[in-house]
C-alpha cells in the first residue's frame, strides 16, 4: 500500500477499495466502516437505539465485527453463540469458535447467550444429520435448519426486537446467483436486507449486506479482534464457495460488479418483479401454522421440520 495515501488525511494508506476509489489509513478506515454501517442501517430502516438486538455470533471475523460496530454505535446488543458440536481429533471447530465469542464478550463487558446443541437435543449437528435425508451427503442443510430454529426461539423467548446476522455482500451475491440460476422466485422474493416480524418470527436484519468480505476482514484485523480463522470443515466443496469463486473472478476484471448485481436486484425486488399477484414483497409464500411440538411457525400440517429432526417417530 506504499503507493497509496489515505483519501481523508493523505497519510500512508493501509487498505484500498478499487470499486469505491478510496484508500484509508487505519484510523480513517475504522471510522469509515462504522459510518457506512450506520448508513446501511438508516437506508433500510433496520432498527433504532430503542430496539433490543440479538447478534448471531459464530466466533468468526464477520459476526464479531458486526457486534463490535453495533455496540460502538450505541445499540443495546447481546450475542448468541450456537455450539454445533463440530469437533474432531484434528480440529475443535465449535469449541474454539465458542472460545473467541466468549473472549470478545468478556473483553467488552457484553452479554453472550450460548446454546449447546448436544446438551439441548442429545446429539451434535453431524449426528443429527446422519439420520436425516436432508443431511445425507453433508450436514449443512440440517445445520441451517437447527440454527434458524434456535436463533428465532432465543430471540422470541427473551423479548428481543430483532435478530441481526453478519451476512456480507459476498454471501448475499453467492446466494443470489444460486437462486437466480435455479429461478427460486420464492427465495428471491424474500432475499432482503430486512425481513419484518411475522406471527412467530422475529424481525431480521443484515447490516453488513453491502460490505465486501475483504472489507469486514480488514475491519476485524485493523481493530485487533481475535477470531476463529478456520472455516467450517464441511464448507469445503460447497456450491456457495463455487459461486463465490466465480464472482471473485468477475470482480477482479470488473470492480464493483458484485455491488451492482446486488443493488440492481434489490431495486428490481422493490419494484415488485419477484412478487406473486396479490402479495407484498415480504409476505410468506405459504400459509403458516403453529407447530404442535415447539410452537414455532411452520408450513407443515403436523410437526415442523426441526421437531421431526430432533424428535423422530
Amino acid at each position: 500500500m506504499s503507493n497509496y495515501v489515505c483519501s481523508k488525511c493523505r497519510a500512508p494508506a493501509v487498505f484500498r477499495m478499487r470499486h469505491h476509489r478510496l484508500a484509508f489509513c487505519q484510523a480513517h478506515y475504522l471510522e469509515w466502516f462504522i459510518e457506512q454501517t450506520a448508513r446501511v442501517i438508516e437506508k433500510y430502516h433496520m432498527f433504532t437505539p430503542q430496539d433490543r438486538i440479538l447478534v448471531a455470533v459464530s466466533g468468526g471475523k464477520d459476526s464479531l465485527a458486526l457486534w463490535d460496530v453495533l455496540w460502538r454505535l450505541g445499540y443495546p446488543t447481546d450475542g448468541l453463540y450456537i455450539n454445533l458440536g463440530i469437533n474432531g481429533s484434528d480440529l475443535e471447530y465449535s469449541n474454539e469458535s465458542e472460545h473467541y465469542a466468549r473472549a470478545f464478550a468478556e473483553q467488552n463487558n457484553l452479554t453472550l447467550r450460548v446454546v449447546n446443541v448436544q446438551q439441548s437435543y442429545a446429539e451434535t449437528i453431524p449426528q443429527l444429520a446422519s439420520h436425516s435425508q436432508r443431511g445425507r451427503v453433508k450436514p449443512c442443510g440440517v445445520c441451517g435448519l437447527v440454527k434458524r430454529h434456535i436463533m428465532n426461539q432465543v430471540a422470541m423467548d427473551n423479548g428481543y426486537s430483532l435478530l441481526t446476522t453478519a451476512h456480507n455482500l459476498d454471501d448475499e451475491v453467492a446466494v443470489l446467483m444460486g437462486n437466480t440460476l435455479t429461478w427460486q422466485v420464492d427465495l428471491l422474493q424474500r432475499q432482503s436486507p430486512v425481513l419484518p416480524a411475522e406471527d412467530g418470527f422475529v424481525r431480521k436484519a443484515k447490516p453488513f449486506c453491502r460490505f465486501y468480505e475483504r472489507e469486514t476482514a480488514a475491519y476485524t484485523l485493523l481493530r485487533g479482534i481475535p477470531y476463529e480463522e478456520d472455516e467450517c470443515p464441511y464448507a469445503v466443496g460447497s456450491k456457495q464457495l463455487t459461486f463465490k469463486d466465480i464472482l471473485n473472478k468477475l470482480e477482479e476484471t470488473t470492480p464493483g460488479i458484485k455491488m451492482n448485481f446486488y443493488a440492481s436486484f434489490q431495486n428490481a425486488r422493490a419494484d415488485g418483479y419477484f412478487v406473486a399477484p396479490g402479495k407484498t414483497t415480504d409476505e410468506p409464500t405459504a400459509e403458516l401454522r403453529k407447530c404442535p411440538g415447539c410452537g414455532q411457525p411452520t408450513t407443515s400440517a403436523g410437526l415442523c421440520a426441526f421437531c421431526r429432526l430432533v424428535k423422530p417417530a
